[in-house]
């Protein structure tokens, strides 16, 4: 396994994965380039490897992790082929936006949100939730990752129905993907409007989805995407009627796993969160998106024609989570948040 220098990708390896748990009493690993002896990586994870460590940007606590790929290509329902190339990427975003949906419940719910990677796999994949943000994208992440392609995680702001006067949090991530020598963008957890497929990384270039266009612009001076000045930022934007909107503002920064831990932790913890105060339940369909904010369940097809109703009831509500969701929860399950202040018993 070799970590390379600069990690564009983050990627080390498709059978093991060096993470965020603390190995021993080592704590953050030296930026240095070690020797280990596969008799001692073998002792120190039981697994049949050897490890050389590379100069690179970003400290590192050991932890082995392998995502079980049979069993998330059976949570989304493909069975095509698994190479490293573009139909694969196309396929596994499509299936995964429609099958996984974007959802908040837990936070709710009272419960923690962790981004372990042992735990986005057992809540997402084998538990059949679904999840926001980091748990939905550090999740494809890793599937990528152990497809063979080179995967990076790219921090950036939610802007969606914000003024651009606004400075919200940088509390989203979403990938960069590299195929054929191109960078592609992967965004499978930016709620109701989360694309179904992935975009390549290119300037004001309109791209046909197929529920939607969208586009990447930018604001100040690039040269390439490697160097920027100072205020130079990017933008993520969707077609909604004859309207340009902003989804997300980035600069192709990496978010680290570190920055992903603070970020989860004020999105699901912080009082000012605003996951805290709505429910928010999204995912794609054949020809459209199904959403749920708070008690307005809506199906939005192809065109952008939208109908909805309200959900009056717990009743309704657990009812409509389950047909259009496949989430299930228990009759007296309760979700905190003012955004269902009217919803009925």
């Amino acid at each position: 396994i070799e970590g390379k220098p600069g990690c564009r990708s983050g990627a080390l390896a498709t059978e093991a994965r060096l993470g965020w748990q603390e190995w021993g009493n080592a704590g953050y690993a030296p930026l240095a380039e070690y020797e280990w002896s596969m008799e001692s990586y073998r002792s120190a994870f039981g697994i049949d490897a050897a490890l050389r460590f590379v100069p690179c940007p970003v400290s590192l606590r050991f932890m082995a992790f392998a995502i079980d790929l049979d069993a998330y290509f059976a949570r989304i329902g493909d069975s095509g082929a698994r190479g490293p190339d573009l139909a694969t990427l196309r396929r596994v975003v499509e299936a995964h936006a429609r099958t996984i949906p974007f959802e908040n419940l837990d936070i709710l719910r009272g419960r923690g949100i962790s981004v372990e990677l042992a735990d986005i796999e057992r809540k997402l994949v084998h538990e059949g939730r679904g999840g926001y943000c980091f748990e939905q994208n550090s999740l494809m992440e890793q599937v990528l990752q152990g497809l063979g392609f080179d995967v990076q995680a790219i921090s950036a702001r939610v802007r969606i129905k914000s003024p651009r006067s606004f400075i919200p949090a940088r509390t989203h991530m979403f990938l960069r993907v590299c195929v054929g020598g191109e960078d592609w963008l992967v965004d499978v957890g930016v709620g109701g409007l989360t694309p179904n497929a992935p975009l390549r990384l290119v300037l004001d270039e309109p791209q046909d989805t197929p529920l939607e266009t969208r586009r990447i612009v930018a604001e100040g001076q690039w040269s390439g995407f490697e160097q920027r000045s100072p205020d130079a930022l990017l933008y993520h934007q969707v077609l909604i009627g004859d309207e340009w909107q902003d989804v997300c503002e980035f600069t192709l920064e990496p978010m680290y796993p570190i920055d992903r831990e603070l970020g989860n932790w004020f999105t699901s913890a912080h009082p000012a969160s605003h996951f805290k105060d709505k429910l928010s339940v999204a995912r794609t369909t054949e020809n459209g998106r199904v959403t749920i904010l708070n008690q307005t369940l809506k199906f939005r097809d192809e065109n952008g024609q939208a109908q909805s109703r309200i959900l009056n009831t717990r009743a309704e509500l657990l009812e409509a989570l389950d047909r259009e969701f496949d989430l299930q929860f228990p009759a007296d399950t309760v979700f905190q948040s003012s955004g269902l202040a009217n919803l009925k018993d």
